[in-house]
């Protein structure tokens, strides 16, 4: 945070300052960082006081003062806060914006160089966030936030840790409804905007995917004037955003679908390895080729390095540093394609944890990785070209024993029960063999649509079976509903201790339990990732 005085934070945000009972402004008291929960405070500190559904921060303005706070931020004056100065303003969320926007324009005064780079899309934004993180921190120091903090809550707060020596700032930008990213960029209006794709995530919030379209769109309309616009070429919806650009616009892609014409960040050669983690020739708009092994899991991650190379390469990364960059990141923001091995009692198996969110585009994005799991030497096996055979006689291949842990999906709208069912056809047709339809007892909507996903891959599983000669076999497709977190971790257990070679795939929204599920496994992890490194 920009150092800045008591008198300085409340014009910004149009406040009123309350006096604490030293009725006097404290001598030399400098603001030096935010935080709204009073557990991070520290000498220096604002301490924001938001009213949230179970907590409410003006309970613990008394306290703050004591751990070195300078000032808060209430919607009302507390009694017996002390000598801390409090700063009475009609919303304290407003506020925080109000303050966040005052430091990102502090930032931009002072001579030295300073971006901000906006990121959406209905999928991959932390992801790609935490890649180009990485990659700019290499060419100066970089502020991206923890986790998904991309709200009017969280984007502010991130903004807030910009100071004097901040050369990027990564800012992650979502949405439930029109409006709120043109209001995130009110706050912080980026340099770089860069839109991923639109899918169908919050279809139910927004009633369409033309509606969802017009909502990320509100990100590039946002820019600085000039600003420059990073846009998926293979997205129809993301591509016509170039007509709000206001200045350049870069591209980034695989088949260019969309923008068939466009110079662009690309990548060819696809494969995976035994480990789901691709590599791939990254082709830069000039032609330039370089070769890259990405550290983490998932073939939809290519699209989101592309996305981090694009802005790399913008700022002047060598291609060579971008892809070796690219590859050492091994750890993303939690529960997304975290790969780890869990030890239970007589039973180990190895974790793919991607259970932070779920919506229809990531979820078959993480399924298919958990059907490309397996211990192959022989590369053919692993290409995204099904075109090309895999040469059988050199191939080894140890096939594991795959189970999808799948919470519902919120926020589809009227299809929500024909979209869990096809997501359940689609696990079923990768010839996973385990299925397991998490619901939840204490919500029957919620039970309803795990209800419908298991009768997708149901269906699925008996139009497959139909169709087997009688001279052929196959492994059926076990699948199950349950109705508790506790309850399918019991029958991974049991899954477990049959198959030597098991690999979970948990994937859901948060109310499914499941990332609370991956949690409580952490502890019993072995604590050492697998980490087989790709032949290049």
């Amino acid at each position: 945070m920009m150092p800045m005085t008591i008198g300085e934070i409340a014009e910004a945000v149009n406040g009123r300052i309350v006096l604490g009972s030293g009725r006097k402004m404290p001598e030399g008291a400098v603001a030096t960082s935010t935080f709204s929960d009073s557990r991070q405070i520290k000498p220096g500190s604002v301490f924001v006081a938001i009213k949230g559904e179970r907590v409410d921060g003006h309970d613990f303005v008394a306290s703050v003062g004591a751990k070195g706070a300078v000032a808060a931020l209430v919607d009302h004056a507390v009694d017996g806060a002390g000598d801390i100065a409090q700063i009475v303003v009609s919303d304290t969320i407003v506020a925080l914006g109000l303050l966040a926007h005052h430091n990102i324009v502090r930032r931009r005064q002072l001579d030295s160089a300073f971006s901000v780079i906006g990121i959406t899309g209905s999928v991959g934004k932390t992801t790609t966030k935490d890649l180009l993180r990485s990659l700019l921190a290499s060419l100066g120091e970089t502020v991206a936030p923890v986790g998904s903090f991309n709200n009017d809550i969280g984007l502010p707060l991130t903004a807030l840790k910009v100071g004097e020596g901040t050369r990027f700032f990564v800012a992650e930008m979502g949405a439930n409804h029109v409006g709120e990213i043109a209001n995130l960029t009110r706050i912080v209006p980026p340099d770089l905007a860069v839109v991923l794709k639109v899918g169908v995530a919050h279809l139910g919030e927004f009633g369409s995917v033309e509606r969802i379209a017009q909502a990320k769109s509100e990100i590039v309309q946002g820019l600085v004037p000039g600003g420059i616009a990073v846009l998926n070429a293979d997205d129809e919806h993301v591509a016509a955003m170039t007509k709000f650009a206001p200045g350049k616009v870069l591209w980034f892609g695989l088949d260019g679908s969309a923008k068939p014409d466009v110079a662009r960040m690309s990548a060819t050669d696809v494969t995976v390895d035994a480990l789901d983690r691709p590599s791939f020739t990254m082709v830069a708009p000039n032609g330039s080729r370089v070769s890259v092994y990405l550290g983490i899991g998932g073939a939809h991650n290519v699209m989101n390095a592309l996305a981090a190379a694009t802005v790399a390469d913008y700022f002047g990364m060598p291609l060579t540093d971008i892809a070796s960059g690219l590859g050492e990141v091994k750890h993303i923001s939690p529960h997304r394609m975290a790969v780890s091995t869990v030890s239970l009692p007589d039973a180990d198996f190895t974790l793919i944890d991607d259970s932070f969110n779920a919506n229809p585009d990531s979820m078959r994005a993480g399924l298919d990785g958990l059907a490309r799991w397996e211990a192959a030497e022989n590369p053919a096996n692993n290409s995204l070209d099904k075109s090309q055979p895999a040469d059988n006689a050199a191939a080894k291949t140890s096939k594991p024993y795959r189970i999808a842990v799948l919470g519902a999906m919120l926020e589809l709208g009227g299809d929500e029960l024909k979209l869990h069912r096809q997501i359940g056809a689609y696990a079923a047709s990768l010839g996973i063999d385990e299925i397991i339809a998490v619901g939840n007892e204490a919500d029957k909507h919620f039970d309803r649509l795990a209800e419908a996903l298991a009768q997708g891959a149901k269906q699925e599983e008996g139009n497959a079976s139909e169709g087997v000669a009688e001279s052929q076999t196959r492994t059926p497709v076990v699948v199950q509903w349950v109705h508790s977190s506790v309850q399918a971790e019991r029958l991974v257990a049991e899954a477990a201790r049959r198959h030597e070679n098991t690999v979970v795939l948990l994937k859901g929204s948060h109310i499914s339990g499941l990332s609370t599920l991956a949690e409580r496994w952490a502890h019993a992890q072995k604590q050492e990732r697998k980490e087989v490194e790709p032949k290049h």
